[in-house]
């Protein structure tokens, strides 16, 4: 099974590093084992209604003293629509989707920045104050 490198940020503010194998837009709950968690460890059941997003990352350390990017590069062409969501925390998040519908449960976003650690994003809509074309 492909177990994708993820960070779950939840709404109340929380977040977790880890793998899963197992998440699906369409469903409830999905399974995160820990990054520093022991081999035998059994996995998190995580309900995608406490998450405010999913990013599947590079890896999971990232780059503290990289400037947050939130604009296209400059003749590049994109795949998608350009989108831009505010959270209810006020975090915004630029990028392209192929999929937005208001009416279901998350969505996923594909960063404005290619240098970005963050491969995509699985936005839950709930989380969301602002979603918008641009």
């Amino acid at each position: 099974m492909i177990q994708n490198k993820i960070v779950v940020r939840f709404q109340d503010g929380r977040i977790l590093k880890g793998q899963t194998g197992d998440f699906l837009p369409t469903k409830p709950v999905f399974h995160l084992t820990l990054a520093d968690a022991a081999p035998d460890a059994k996995p998190l059941e995580v309900k995608v209604a406490e998450i405010k997003a999913i990013f599947f990352v590079k890896d999971f350390a990232g780059n503290r003293e990289r400037q947050k990017v939130q604009e296209f590069p400059a003749g590049k062409p994109v795949v998608g629509r350009k989108i831009r969501v505010v959270f209810q925390d006020g975090e915004t998040l630029v990028g392209t989707t192929q999929g937005y519908d208001a009416t279901r449960p998350g969505f996923f976003v594909i960063p404005a920045d290619p240098a970005s650690n963050n491969d995509r994003c699985f936005v839950v809509t709930r989380a969301t104050k602002q979603v918008s074309f641009i």
